[in-house]
């Protein structure tokens, strides 16, 4: 092969690097324009062609959204167990392929009636029963593939270039932010040229566009298989990390030694987990160094579930140590996915002409995608350089920092949704459906929110894959989309009990079938009263975090043990 190998990790100069990154940057812009073709516009498909009300078609969306980030909690274990990232990656974008061809053909034969209905002004026939079935159907196996594929691409990606070069390490990091450009470039088309579409009656042809994506995005992902770095999958983390818990507690009396000295530990470089390197002790969570304490018993039977690596304990201890940041990031989520059903539902209601054109609500996101993209080339090349002289870091701030400053901004953005829906309530005339407030007041919320992801989900990202150990990559990338997920269900949940809270007698709640009977205003200051309870918790969690510490390793030592291994395609 040529190359020099570690544990799992291979490096050549045929392998790997930013070619094959390219080609994966190129997959997920391709593979984002072909599920924000579904997904930007589907609120309006709810209420326009399915005939549902204003609260039941923004639960449904936040759902359906929660279900697609849900799902890559499922692509990153089988990605981590069993396939690897490349068979994973490939089998999810079949899936979603295979979504959106029968969403196109659904859309065609069933729910389409008559021809161009949906459009605002031409109301939809109901729709049958199988119809409804088929669609349903579809939309949630696009949500399986695109969430399953997207966490684990970003980790294939993050391996295309070598930890042990610290050039490598930094063109990692700066992969993750060309990753979140990638998808918001993809997303662009979709929330602008597809979306007018959509919102004109065509919504077949927008869906036909969106399969188009998902095949010409398979086929660049196929064309790079002979040049992408691959990693052995770990196998499944689950019986280690319960392993070391039932450890812990079959020892429970026994006193652990200080400093962790004599804690048990494979000697030389290899780790018990494969594909993995080892993960030095830290002073955290010391009740699990039990499951690494060794007794007499232990000398005559090693059995996993009385006697766990030191490596193994860390793994646990990883993630246990992710979770209160990780939990701090839902409120984030629910900020976020208020521009796939709320604010496209606000944006409906407002004076949308410019001259004869009518500009279709979904496609006000066009500010929030310039804006990421703005502030990315902002980030990389005005922020970094300036705070990595004042902090001597040369990311510029830490992940962590990056993912605090996010709350904020995205605390901003909720007030300006909050204050442009005063004005639009004010702005209402008796017996008109919109107010005359121009929907272009809504682009402050919308750049808020793209210059709040630049820095919470690319933080994110870069937080959970690089804190994460060796077996568990994939499911570090994951928890940034499984944040999202939860934080669509935390607002279905809120929209439902704002409703069952306000929704009395006459009084119609804040978010009715009539916007403009409503305080939709109320809703968005109460998710800002909620992201200020969150980020002084974010803060709390964050000053006491500490980062994993793994073992350094030698090349040249590790290349004569042999201990890499290859995942085979």
């Amino acid at each position: 092969m040529g190359a020099f190998q570690f544990q799992g990790f291979i490096t050549g100069n045929a392998t790997g690097g930013w070619k094959s990154a390219n080609l994966l940057l190129a997959n997920q812009g391709l593979a984002t324009l072909a599920f924000f073709g579904v997904g930007v516009n589907l609120v309006l498909f709810l209420t326009r062609v399915l005939s549902q009300d204003n609260a039941n078609a923004a639960n449904s969306v936040s759902k359906w959204t929660g279900t697609v980030y849900l799902c890559s909690l499922i692509g990153a274990f089988l990605s981590d167990s069993y396939w690897g990232r490349y068979l994973t990656c490939a089998i999810f974008q079949v899936i979603l392929l295979l979504g959106l061809l029968l969403l196109s053909l659904s859309s065609w034969l069933f729910l389409i009636e008559p021809k161009g209905c949906g459009d605002r002004t031409t109301l939809c026939s109901p729709s049958s029963s199988v119809g409804l079935g088929v669609f349903y159907a579809s939309i949630y196996l696009v949500a399986f593939g695109y969430g399953g594929h997207q966490p684990t691409l970003a980790t294939f990606g993050a391996d295309q270039f070598d930890e042990t070069n610290p050039r490598a390490m930094n063109s990692k990091a700066v992969f993750f932010s060309y990753f979140y450009f990638a998808l918001n470039v993809g997303s662009l088309f979709s929330n602008t040229i597809l979306v007018y579409f959509e919102d004109s009656g065509k919504w077949t042809l927008g869906f036909l566009v969106s399969t188009g994506s998902a095949v010409i995005a398979l086929v660049v992902f196929l064309c790079g298989s002979s040049g992408y770095r691959y990693i052995k999958p770990c196998g499944n983390p689950l019986p280690r990390v319960a392993q070391v818990f039932v450890a812990a507690f079959r020892k429970w009396d026994v006193v652990v030694p200080e400093n962790g000295d004599g804690l048990y530990e494979l000697e030389g470089s290899q780790s018990a987990i494969k594909g993995s390197r080892k993960i030095l002790h830290s002073n955290e969570l010391e009740f699990l160094d039990k499951a690494a304490t060794m007794i007499e018993a232990d000398m005559d039977d090693p059995n996993p579930w009385r006697l766990c690596t030191v490596t193994q304990v860390e793994e646990a201890k990883c993630v246990i140590k992710m979770l209160p940041i990780w939990l701090c990031t839902i409120i984030y989520s629910v900020i976020f996915t208020q521009m796939a059903s709320l604010f496209v539902e606000q944006g409906d209601v407002m004076n949308r002409k410019i001259g004869n054109f009518e500009i279709p609500a979904a496609s006000m996101s066009a500010f929030d995608i310039f804006s990421v993209l703005l502030c990315t080339g902002i980030y990389r090349q005005i922020l970094v350089p300036i705070s990595g002289k004042l902090t001597g870091n040369p990311k510029g701030m830490s992940e962590i920092q990056r993912m605090g400053i996010g709350l904020i901004i995205g605390l901003a953005a909720m007030i300006a949704a909050g204050l442009t829906e005063l004005g639009r309530l004010r702005r209402v005339s008796p017996n008109e459906e919109a107010s005359s407030l121009s929907i272009f007041w809504q682009t402050p919320q919308y750049v808020l929110v793209g210059a709040s992801e630049v820095f919470m989900y690319v933080g994110q990202l870069e937080f959970f894959n690089g804190q994460a150990p060796d077996g568990i990559k994939s499911l570090g990338s994951s928890l940034c989309m499984a944040s999202i997920s939860l934080g669509n269900y935390v607002s279905t949940l809120l929209v439902s009990i704002v409703m069952g809270v306000t929704a009395r007698g006459d009084n119609p709640g804040w978010i009715p079938e009539d916007l403009n009977t409503g305080h939709l205003d109320r809703f968005y200051f109460l998710i800002a009263v909620l992201t200020v309870i969150d980020f002084v918790i974010y803060v709390f969690c964050a000053k006491r975090y500490k980062p994993i510490n793994l073992e350094s390793f030698d090349k040249e030592k590790d290349q004569e043990d042999g201990h890499a291994v290859d995942e085979g395609k």
